[in-house]
C-alpha cells in the first residue's frame, strides 16, 4: 500500500495497539507485529546484504535483503500506546542497532507491506521507510549483516530469487518507493 499514513495514523493512535510478547506474537496470525523496514538509499543505489547465521529471525538466515529494521523490543512496550513520534524514536533505535549511518539523511515512510502468504509475513506488517543518504557512509553493527554494499536496481534484480520475500516485494516497486 502506497498510502501509509491513511492506515498508520490509526495503527499508532493511543488505544489501537498493545504489546504482545514476541514468542506468542510469532505464532499467532490473529495479530500483526508492526515492523519498521528501512531501505537505505544513496542516489540510484540501495544497500544490500545477506542475513548471516546470527540473524534474530532464523527463517530469514542466508536470504538477501534490502531492508534494515526489525522487532520492537520489550523495552519499547511503553511506546505502543503512543504516537508517531514515539514510533519514530523506536525506528531510529532499531536501525541504529543494526547499522551506523555517518551521513545526513532524510527518512520517509513510503508504504505498508502486508504478506499473508509466507509464514513470516503472516505475523508481521512492514512499515517501509526510505532513508535517502547524502553520502554512502554506512557500516554494519550487527554480526548478522554480511556483505553490506550499495547496488543499483539491475544488480539487485540479479539477486532477486535469493532475497527474502519483503525485499522482493520492495524491489518490484523500487522506482515508486524511491521517488
Amino acid at each position: 500500500n502506497f498510502e501509509p499514513q491513511k492506515y498508520l495514523d490509526t495503527f499508532l493512535s493511543r488505544g489501537n495497539n498493545f504489546f504482545l510478547p514476541r514468542g506468542e506474537a510469532e505464532i499467532n496470525p490473529a495479530y500483526k507485529q508492526i515492523i519498521p523496514y528501512a531501505l537505505i538509499a544513496f542516489q540510484n543505489k540501495v544497500a544490500y546484504y545477506v542475513r548471516g547465521k546470527k540473524a534474530g529471525e532464523q527463517r530469514l538466515v542466508a536470504k538477501g535483503s534490502i531492508g534494515i529494521g526489525g522487532h520492537m523490543n520489550e523495552t519499547d512496550e511503553s511506546l505502543f500506546a503512543m504516537d508517531d513520534q514515539a514510533y519514530r524514536a523506536a525506528v531510529a533505535r532499531e536501525v541504529n542497532e543494526e547499522i551506523k549511518i555517518d551521513a545526513p539523511f532524510e527518512d520517509r515512510i513510503v508504504a505498508l507491506l502486508n504478506d499473508d502468504i509466507t509464514e513470516v509475513g503472516s505475523v508481521h506488517l512492514g512499515v517501509v521507510h526510505v532513508f535517502k543518504l547524502a553520502e554512502p557512509k554506512v557500516e554494519k553493527r550487527e554480526a548478522m549483516i554480511t556483505g553490506l554494499t550499495f547496488l543499483a536496481k539491475d544488480e539487485l534484480c540479479a539477486h532477486r530469487e535469493t532475497m527474502e520475500t519483503w525485499s522482493q516485494i520492495c524491489l518490484d516497486s523500487l522506482d515508486r518507493l524511491l521517488l
